[in-house]
């Protein structure tokens, strides 16, 4: 009964999603709730919604904090030296041009919104493809690689897998700092290659205009919000935070928590301009911690009522002993395709959740199947994902169509994952 239960609500659950008959954080709620009460439950549910929010708690408020942190950071202009370099230093080269774009979507991409890097990253650098007649394609798969690579811990997927499986972020990220620094190293060593290509094509032919196209225009807006004489302390505190999150000696919220209160103080010590960035950024944060403790409901429910184990059970009896072990490693290969048909809530939160449990049955701990699903699903994936807005984004911002930016990026994405997932299996992160 509690496994036809079980599998009944994630049917239903990636059904509303995936037709789009209803948003994220009503599914997450509304189809729990019925199960739950379908199966008799009937007033215990509400605390097992309130154990499961409890239990995603803490990884909310690192997302609303970091949102707010970076944002903040943003406004002030703490990589705004850092990317004004990197636009004079690309020139005329086209080798230079295609890895300056990388490296500008992996600055960007620091407050972990895919969707901003796209939009700071392609207008930028789209005047310079076109006067050189490079690809455009070549603009939309260098900052995808670049945007997807870059996993973070509080980019959306990270934090999604951590409150799925009520697994801390740094237990989950950590482990694959050196698997993230080979695939970035691939990111690169692809948009030398691209550029290689590109110059190739165009015979060497470097543009030699007076590079007025490099220059980022800021509005009258974002010059008043600018606070140039505090980049090097924005820096420093920026690199302090994420070192002691790292390094797992402080909590990551309340390492955003304090680092919020210090960056409204150092840069925007009046009240009325703190109250103005927190409200300019607060949609955001909030509409994503909304989401996450829908999220903990969801699994609350599916777990304190016995359902998730029911279902891990049936799993379990069907899966063939002998290859077990090799659930994460096929996970981590099968990650970035799997972008293409679950939406990120629908995955991390309606199908991990069973194959964690699952492999827990066979001795594998859950956050090896949280760190092989990072490995792709939408991670890697999300740059082509017709699931995701940030994949309109990008090919309305390039000019290009759909398909062939698919079609051309996806080997790219697809070779940074699988490669990662090599390394991830070579380092003992999980067997092969």
């Amino acid at each position: 009964m509690l496994t036809l239960l079980g599998f009944a609500t994630i049917a239903v659950l990636l059904a509303a999603i995936l037709s789009r008959k209803m948003s994220p954080l009503s599914a997450l709620i509304a189809v729990p709730v019925a199960a739950a009460l379908a199966g008799g439950f009937g007033l215990k549910t509400a605390s097992f919604m309130v154990k499961g929010i409890q239990s995603v708690a803490g990884v909310a408020g690192m997302f609303i904090f970091a949102i707010l942190y970076f944002g903040i950071m943003t406004d002030a202009g703490m990589l705004d030296p850092i990317l004004d370099r990197i636009l004079r230093a690309v020139g005329g080269n086209p080798v230079r041009i295609v890895m300056g774009t990388s490296l500008l979507a992996l600055l960007v991409h620091l407050d972990g919104s895919g969707a901003v890097t796209f939009l700071v990253t392609v207008p930028v650098m789209l005047p310079l493809y076109d006067r050189l007649g490079m690809d455009r394609r070549v603009l939309a798969c260098a900052a995808s690689l670049a945007a997807g690579v870059n996993f973070l811990p509080w980019t959306g997927p990270t934090i999604r897998a951590a409150a799925s499986l009520n697994v801390p972020v740094t237990n989950i990220f950590n482990p694959l700092i050196p698997v993230q620094v080979v695939g970035l190293a691939f990111v690169l060593v692809c948009a030398w290659w691209l550029g290689r290509r590109e110059a190739r094509r165009l015979g060497s032919k470097p543009y030699a205009g007076n590079g007025a196209v490099l220059q980022r225009e800021l509005t009258k807006e974002e010059r008043l919000l600018r606070r140039p004489g505090r980049i090097g302390i924005n820096l420093l505190l920026t690199v302090l935070l994420i070192a002691g999150m790292i390094a797992g000696r402080l909590d990551p919220v309340a390492v955003f928590m304090v680092g919020v209160v210090l960056a409204l103080a150092i840069n925007y010590p009046d009240l009325r301009g703190q109250r103005e960035r927190i409200d300019a950024h607060a949609r955001e944060a909030l509409l994503m911690a909304g989401i996450l403790l829908a999220a903990g409901a969801f699994t609350g429910i599916l777990k304190e009522s016995g359902m998730l184990a029911a279902m891990a059970k049936s799993a379990v009896a069907l899966a063939p002993h002998g290859s077990a072990r090799h659930l994460p490693f096929v996970l981590g290969l099968l990650s970035m395709p799997l972008s293409l048909v679950f939406d990120p809530d629908s995955f991390y939160f309606g199908v991990l959740p069973v194959l964690a449990e699952a492999g827990r049955a066979f001795g594998i701990a859950p956050v090896q199947m949280a760190q092989a699903a990072l490995l792709g699903q939408m991670t890697t994936g999300f740059p082509v994902s017709p699931l995701t807005p940030a994949t309109f984004l990008i090919v309305g911002l390039a000019g290009i169509e759909l398909r062939e930016h698919q079609k051309f990026a996806f080997p790219f994405l697809f070779a940074a994952s699988v490669l990662m997932t090599l390394v991830a299996a070579a380092i003992g992160i999980f067997g092969i």
